[in-house]
């Protein structure tokens, strides 16, 4: 049978919305504010581009950005010029002892996905070789094994499961098919022992049709392992972390449509915004727990706004007066092909927001097309589509 999310949820709550005291003062927009002032510091004053800084805080600013956030112009200027010269990251400056280029390859390269769906960059050669750069770095049996003695992972650090699928998120993007269904592969095999395994993988469930298996298990995972104040730690009986709370909400935010998921993504928000920092940051999340990171601190606040985007409101840019919003709906198997009996399929919305010449105001509606189709049906775009501009 099949579970249709519809744009109920959307509707009419996507209007206009002002950069006022409101936005700046959202755990969303202060997160924002304090990633604008330390993405573009670190290079300023290192001389260097790190994971952290221009990998894992930079992915949020350009979420950020694509979510309609006004940003300062300097904000993601020498991130962007950084991460679409790929074949600069081998001369990148700093203490070799402190720095993984598999894993500089991965989180630079997730950047540069980042900054190309956000409008910032448009280089499809420099996507091409920065996938190339991730793929040389694949083992054999088509993993990333980075900081592989820590089952867990890190923000900055990602651990094996996470870099894995980050590789293969940007894989996809390209024509690196060979490394990608390696990737895949391994993924497929893969066992969550623990909350972040778990979530990374319920997240790839969520957007692939092809680690759908993983979803039954690692969603109980989750489940089980949410703590009374709304977040989640490394293993079911740990305390809340922001960063495991953070990845658990970007595995939720397209589940909606499961039973008790939305109760789950609420409270692990409220336990994000009571966990930030004055200043929009969040506590370093590190293993072990309790210690001092700056890197660490700035790819675990770079991994809530980003969880915190994902799963809020959709805000329009006021820079795009009269901005025309395209809704489409991506659809699990669905756009692809046949869905067979016995599968279940789940269709999400997505606002996709283009700025437009007039000013004009747009409205949404719902359309529920789903009804009448059977578990033997073909699914074609049309189909699919599930609402429709007024």
């Amino acid at each position: 049978m099949f579970k249709w999310i519809t744009a109920a949820l959307l509707a009419l709550g996507f209007g206009c919305a002002t950069d006022g005291d409101a936005s700046r003062n959202s755990a969303e927009g202060k997160a924002v504010a304090f990633l604008t002032r330390e993405v573009p510091a670190w290079a300023r004053e290192n001389g260097c581009y790190s994971c952290h800084n221009n990998g894992d805080a930079a992915r949020a600013l350009y979420a950020a950005s694509r979510s309609g956030y006004s940003l300062a112009r300097d904000a993601l200027a020498d991130t962007t010029k950084w991460v679409t010269k790929p074949d600069r990251w081998d001369h990148n400056k700093g203490d070799p002892g402190f720095s993984d280029k598999r894993l500089a390859n991965i989180q630079f390269a997730a950047s540069l996905v980042a900054a190309v769906d956000a409008e910032h960059a448009k280089e499809a050669a420099s996507l091409k070789e920065a996938a190339h750069k991730v793929a040389a770095d694949q083992d054999e049996d088509g993993a990333w094994r980075i900081d592989a003695q820590n089952t867990v992972g890190s923000p900055a650090t990602y651990g094996t499961t996470l870099a894995t699928w980050m590789a293969w998120r940007v894989l996809k993007k390209t024509s690196e098919q060979a490394a990608m269904r390696k990737a895949e592969s391994w993924l497929q095999r893969a066992k969550p022992r623990n909350v972040p395994e778990a979530a990374t993988l319920l997240w790839a469930s969520a957007e692939s049709w092809s680690f759908v298996a993983h979803r039954a298990e690692c969603l109980k995972i989750v489940r089980g392992a949410q703590t009374p104040d709304g977040g989640w730690g490394p293993y079911t009986d740990a305390p809340p972390e922001p960063f495991d709370t953070a990845l658990v909400l970007l595995a939720l935010a397209d589940l909606r449509g499961i039973e008790g998921v939305e109760e789950m993504i609420a409270r692990g928000r409220k336990f994000l915004i009571k966990e930030q920092n004055a200043d929009g940051s969040w506590r370093a999340t590190t293993r072990p727990r309790g210690a001092e990171s700056y890197a660490q601190q700035v790819s675990t606040t770079g991994w809530a706004t980003l969880a915190l985007l994902k799963t809020g409101k959709s805000r329009q840019n006021p820079a795009k007066a009269g901005t025309q919003l395209r809704v489409r709906l991506r659809a699990e198997k669905a756009i692809a092909g046949i869905a067979k009996p016995g599968n279940d399929v789940t269709a999400f919305v997505e606002v996709v927001v283009y700025g437009g010449s007039e000013d004009r105001q747009v409205g949404i509606k719902t359309v529920d097309v789903a009804n009448s189709l059977r578990s033997s049906d073909e699914v074609d775009e049309a189909d699919a589509r599930g609402v429709a501009l007024l």
